[in-house]
């Protein structure tokens, strides 16, 4: 393969690009923001400034690609997070301790600046600031990207990494292809991140997630829905979300009040530490994927990842994760012998079994809260009364809680949780009360 481009340079972009690095002679990164040498939060993704979760398989991935990058991380202030410093509640409730749970603690901008260096680092791999604007086609391939500044760069290979709002769609429309169909949950939720300066008040805690689940029915009645990272800087990122009309705010004394409806960890944050920084909101309206494998035809040389390819609820913190196993997906369509200039139909399909587990996942738990109506997947009822029961035998049994949190961490795929030793067990366990902790 000869040049191969990244429309994107945020974290999707820059793993494709990591993965090409091995294939192409030259890899050309288009970042249109302005992150390129700087922090990493450009203007262009305000999500960045919001608390990203890295799930155990993202970090395991980040390792794969980038060796000793979560040793440099630590060394530069992050946090890594092992076994009961890792702790998850569900209405309120810990959850029974799972061995194994392994987290980083860190800032998406400070993740993503480690990574971009890294990438920036390679030999055949360049970053340009730059927008990309529409793509040469020529006897059904790609062979370059438009640039805002009117050039063309030849391009043997072009991937869109160009987040939700990319605009690939319209411009293959306009050489003649279809649109890929797009499937869509609304959602409407908000969630809203605060910093606070860290000391010793919680010494032994790098990351908290708390939800709501099945006793309260999946609402904030029980404890405060949300999240707290051990990050760089000795500092907390604190995340809280709600849906519809129970929204967070930016008012820094609400985000307290709400905190202090929260799990214990949150509540200790809330009284004892100062606040560093302005309250940071965000909206999600819809999650939404978009199904490249259903069309019947495609350009060659052309794969799409990212939120350009999903984007899913990130109150479960997939993203990066989903990011990084589309990565994979590429790698291994790549390694399997497929030709480069042909369609990528092998990656579709393997990001696409990639895709539908996370889908799976959120959108299933997004059809608990009442003003989410839809569409119902076959099953549903079924699906969601045994997730609920599995929930509940998982705050007292280690070994649910094993699989329940492997499928979190996108370890497992969700139909896991329905293996019969898992049903099995987790009957017993609310039947008898006999849960091993």
């Amino acid at each position: 393969m000869k040049r191969a481009v990244v429309m994107g340079g945020s974290y999707a972009g820059l793993f494709a690009a990591r993965v090409l690095s091995d294939f192409a002679e030259e890899v050309v990164v288009l970042e249109a923001d302005d992150t390129i040498g700087t922090a990493g939060i450009g203007r262009r993704a305000p999500q960045r400034r919001q608390l990203h979760a890295l799930l155990a398989m993202g970090h395991t991935q980040l390792e794969r690609w980038f060796p000793g990058l979560t040793a440099e991380l630590v060394a530069g202030g992050a946090r890594l997070g092992e076994g009961d410093e890792v702790r998850f509640f569900v209405d309120g409730r810990p959850k029974a301790s799972a061995s194994g749970a392994r987290m980083l603690g860190a800032s998406r901008p400070f993740l993503e600046s480690a990574v971009r260096g890294r990438v920036a680092a390679l030999e055949n791999v360049r970053l340009v600031a730059g927008r990309a604007t529409g793509l040469v086609l020529e006897r059904g391939r790609v062979r370059g990207v438009r640039t805002a500044g009117g050039e063309v760069l030849d391009a043997w290979f072009a991937v869109d990494a160009m987040g939700r709002s990319s605009r690939l769609g319209g411009w293959l429309e306009q050489e003649g292809w279809e649109r890929a169909p797009v499937d869509r949950m609304k959602v409407d939720l908000g969630y809203a991140t605060g910093t606070f300066r860290r000391g010793d008040e919680l010494r032994d805690t790098v990351i908290v997630h708390s939800s709501a689940g099945p006793a309260s029915g999946y609402q904030p009645t029980l404890t405060e829905p949300g999240g707290m990272v051990a990050v760089e800087d000795d500092r907390w990122s604190v995340v809280l979300a709600g849906y519809a009309d129970d929204r967070p705010g930016a008012d820094p004394e609400e985000f307290r009040t709400r905190m202090r409806r929260g799990v214990e960890p949150l509540r200790t944050v809330a009284d004892a530490c100062a606040m560093t920084d302005e309250v940071v909101t965000y909206h999600f309206a819809e999650s939404l994927r978009r199904d490249y494998g259903r069309l019947g035809r495609f350009p060659g040389g052309l794969v799409v990842v990212g939120d350009a390819l999903a984007s899913v609820n990130p109150v479960y913190g997939q993203g990066l994760t989903l990011a990084a196993l589309e990565a994979n997906s590429l790698a291994v369509h790549l390694c399997s012998g497929a030709a480069a200039r042909e369609p990528a139909w092998g990656y579709f399909r393997r990001a696409s079994a990639v895709v539908g587990a996370a889908w799976q996942l959120s959108t299933t738990a997004d059809l608990a809260q009442p003003h989410v109506t839809g569409p119902y997947p076959p099953g549903y009822r079924l699906t969601r009364w045994a997730g609920d029961r599995i929930t509940e035998a998982s705050l007292v049994d280690a070994a649910v809680d094993a699989t329940y949190m492997n499928v979190v961490n996108m370890i497992e795929h969700p139909r896991a949780l329905t293996r019969p030793a898992v049903l099995l067990r987790a009957a017993r366990v609310l039947l008898t009360g006999s849960g091993r902790r």
